[in-house]
């Protein structure tokens, strides 16, 4: 059997991302959501791509809050750089 991706209109794209259909407009226009699928004048968008608007924005939260430091990169301090720490 095939897996259908339903197509939500925006008032439901919007209600499933929890933000008003003005809201979901601009997401739309700054490229956070992607473009509609045309079908003659009317605009959809499949589910499995509202679903992926929320796992991009939980990836980026995570990788916004990683504290482990970079590569090999090493504190340094004035005293390492020759200074005088006064």
């Amino acid at each position: 059997m095939e897996n259908i991706d339903p197509l939500l209109t925006a008032p439901e794209s919007a209600q499933y991302l929890q933000v008003s259909v003005p809201t979901f407009w601009r997401r739309v226009a700054d490229g956070t959501v992607p473009p509609a699928v045309k079908i003659g004048s009317l605009s959809r968008w499949p589910l499995s791509e509202i679903k992926m608007v929320i796992e991009d924005a939980k990836s980026q939260r995570f990788h916004a809050s990683t504290t482990k430091p970079l590569g090999n990169i090493v504190p340094v301090t004035i005293e390492d750089m020759g200074g005088r720490n006064d």
